[in-house]
C-alpha cells in the first residue's frame, strides 16, 4: 500500500491536532506527516496521494509557514497525484474569508495537475464568503473545520472525511 503524505502548517497547534486526528483515523502506518515549516518541494514528489492542511488567518491570509513556503509550493508538479485539502477557520468572526487559505492551496494543486479529492458539504456552516467553495456553493474543496465555533463537531467531521478520502484514494 502506498503512503499518504500529509503536509500542514500551524501557529496555534489546532491544525497540527487535526492532522494528528487524520493520521490516527487513516492509520499511522499509512500517513507520513510533515510540518510545511521544514518541508521542501522534493518531499511532495515521493507521494501519489497527498493531504494539505492549513488554517486561514485574519482576512484570508495564509498561515505563516505556508506563506514562507508559498513561492516553492506554487511550482510543485502535482501531475498524477490525488490531493485532498483540509482547512481551519472561524465562520463567525471571519465570515467573509472563511477557509480562504484552503481554497488557495487547492487551486494551486489543481492548476499544477492534481486530481482533487475530499470535497465536503457546506451544510452546517454559516459564513458569508469563501474561496474554498465550489462554484455552486454547495461544497468545500476539502474538509472544513471550525475549532472556534464548532469544536464539538471536529472528531465526527474528521472521521467521516477520512472514510471518504480512503475510498477516493483507493486505500
Amino acid at each position: 500500500m502506498s503512503k499518504v503524505g500529509l503536509f500542514y502548517g500551524t501557529d496555534t497547534g489546532n491544525t497540527e491536532r487535526v492532522a494528528d486526528l487524520i493520521k490516527q483515523a487513516m492509520g499511522a502506518d499509512i500517513v507520513e506527516v510533515h510540518d510545511v515549516a521544514t518541508a521542501t518541494a522534493k518531499d511532495f514528489a515521493q507521494y501519489d496521494k497527498i493531504i494539505l492542511g492549513q488554517p486561514t488567518w485574519y482576512y484570508g491570509e495564509l498561515q505563516s509557514s505556508w506563506d514562507d513556503f508559498w513561492a516553492e509550493f506554487k511550482d510543485i508538479d502535482f501531475s498524477g497525484k490525488t490531493v485532498a485539502c483540509f482547512g481551519l477557520g472561524d465562520q463567525a468572526d471571519y465570515s467573509e474569508y472563511f477557509l480562504d487559505a484552503m481554497g488557495l492551496m487547492h487551486d494551486i494543486a489543481v492548476e499544477n495537475g492534481a486530481t482533487p479529492a475530499g470535497y465536503t458539504s457546506t451544510e452546517g456552516f454559516e459564513f458569508d464568503e469563501s474561496k474554498a467553495v465550489t462554484e455552486d456553493g454547495e461544497f468545500f474543496v476539502g474538509l472544513g473545520i471550525d475549532e472556534d465555533q464548532q469544536p464539538e463537531l471536529t472528531d465526527e467531521r474528521v472521521q467521516n472525511w477520512v472514510a471518504q478520502i480512503k475510498e477516493e484514494f483507493e486505500l
